[in-house]
């Protein structure tokens, strides 16, 4: 008999750091749901987001290719483009987004057979959608309209950083309304003869940090780690820094944010509503991860767990993201296969989120487009000998980021100056010594082998690759050109360019 095909979910939370896991040592944290799939899975200590904010993020995620080919850099259009998904839904399995995607326009099928569409709890316009999203219809439904202008008809909006428990009905919070909408499909999902994906994207813990107080006393009277390079004058740091923080200070919209007058005791309240929303999505995670074994669909499933990026929490006297911090580009990965359950492993090694994509294609028994520039992560779960990447990168308006183990540079585009950190020395990023008369030649060593890596990326994937029927080998198509006119440039399906 054929084996069957697993049942793939991959779970993205939108702006949770790595140092949010309690099983990975923050004993701080609440979170037994995520811990839940450490143990028994595979923990990936070192794994880093290919943009620094919502979209770019997702976009490289779920196209498999970089900003710079694909042009979303910021809240750009990429709905457009194929993802990795579309080749999973060719492939034979049925996929379904539950939650945040922040496609661009809002309501394209992204490959998708069924989405159920969340975005931002504070999203002010539709999204380029069709009216509002799924969770504002539901919210109308029952007489609610979302929390939009509160930056504007609360007075005390700036004295709260962001902290401000759930004010409504529980179910009809947006992390919660995600979670039951996912296990309403898994329930009324009869068959396992066709085997499904599930994108499910919690808004959470995406500021406003707005979980319901029972989660914030959670952390009431327990020791939080505090901000580090607090308070920062951002003195040698590109002028960027600073114009963030004081854009989210004076910014009409309620993502407003004081940081610039930030005292240490409002960051510590900023920071126990964010952790407190982490725990309340790990108890959504967890509902859905029950439902799988009530419905018997959990013997069959691998669970991916990540973020689509970070949150700076008072790092650096900022707030939110936009910056190459590790606070930012950092995040969680866990990976949990059902069907054989062994010891927990983890790796140190680096990895990317451009990584999903493979990895989910050849767990689907799939084929890897060459367009996709990640690397399957397949071979660390079986245990077997993986060749680590010497680099990762993370791209996002005007900087693009270098990362190894032991060395960080931020290329500023267009600036002279720059970020270069020696992260073996330094691991909070403190000292930047991009200027430093010591450290120019490496930093500038370092330069060349970024323009390296843009220069072969760029020319790998100028366009997309797809596979000729004719003689089985990738050429490249550009995208919207419908008569599918090829280039010259061939390479093998199976040859793939080491980045």
């Amino acid at each position: 008999m054929e084996k069957r095909k697993p049942n793939i979910i991959f779970i993205l939370s939108d702006q949770q750091r790595a140092d949010t896991i309690k099983a990975w040592g923050y004993a701080h944290m609440s979170t037994p749901a995520m811990d839940s799939l450490v143990e028994g899975g595979m923990s990936f200590k070192n794994c880093f987001c290919p943009g620094a904010t919502c979209t770019p993020s997702r976009a490289a995620i779920f196209t498999g290719m970089y900003a710079h080919n694909t042009g979303t850099y910021s809240f750009n259009q990429w709905g457009h483009q194929r993802t990795w998904v579309d080749d999973l839904a060719d492939s034979g399995y049925w996929c379904i987004n539950v939650g945040k995607m922040h496609f661009q326009p809002r309501d394209v099928s992204g490959g998708f057979h069924e989405r159920v569409v969340v975005e931002n709890p504070t999203s002010v316009g539709n999204w380029g959608g069709n009216g509002d999203d799924d969770w504002g219809k539901y919210l109308s439904f029952h007489g609610e309209e979302r929390p939009n202008y509160r930056h504007q008809s609360d007075p005390e909006w700036l004295e709260k950083w962001q902290g401000v428990p759930w004010h409504l009905d529980e179910h009809l919070h947006s992390d919660a309304f995600t979670a039951n909408a996912a296990c309403g499909w898994l329930k009324a999902r009869e068959t396992d003869d066709e085997p499904f994906f599930m994108e499910l994207g919690f808004p959470g813990p995406h500021e406003p940090w707005d979980a319901p107080q029972e989660f914030v006393d959670l952390y009431e009277g327990i020791e939080l780690p505090e901000p580090v390079d607090f308070p920062s004058d951002l003195s040698n740091k590109p002028p960027q820094q600073a114009a963030i923080r004081a854009f989210h200070a004076g910014a009409d919209h309620e993502s407003r944010i004081d940081m610039p007058n930030a005292e240490l005791d409002d960051v510590m309240r900023m920071r126990r509503h964010y952790y407190a929303k982490i725990s309340y999505v790990d108890q959504q995670v967890q509902k859905v991860l029950d439902t799988l074994k009530e419905t018997g669909h959990l013997e069959n499933t691998i669970v991916i767990f990540s973020s689509d990026h970070g949150e700076m929490l008072g790092d650096h006297g900022s707030a939110y993201k936009w910056l190459m911090y590790d606070s930012i580009t950092r995040v969680p990965l866990m990976i949990k296969d059902f069907r054989s359950l062994g010891e927990s492993q983890e790796s140190d090694d680096l990895v990317s989120l451009m990584d999903i994509g493979p990895t989910i294609l050849e767990m689907a028994g799939g084929k890897i487009p060459t367009r996709l520039e990640g690397r399957s992560l397949t071979p660390y779960l079986k245990g077997a000998a993986c060749k680590a990447r010497t680099a990762v990168y993370c791209e996002d308006n005007y900087q693009v980021m270098r990362r190894t183990k032991d060395e960080k540079i931020v290329h500023y585009i267009g600036a002279t100056y720059g970020e270069y950190y020696r992260l073996d020395e330094d691991p909070n990023e403190i000292n930047n010594l991009w200027d430093d008369p010591e450290f120019v030649a490496r930093r500038k060593e370092l330069q060349l082998a970024t323009l390296d890596w843009l220069a072969t990326s760029s020319y790998a994937n100028y366009g997309y690759k797809t596979e000729s029927e004719s003689d089985g080998e990738y050429g490249i198509r550009w995208h919207g050109n419908d008569a599918g006119i090829h280039g010259d440039n061939y390479k093998p399906k199976d040859e793939k360019m080491e980045l």
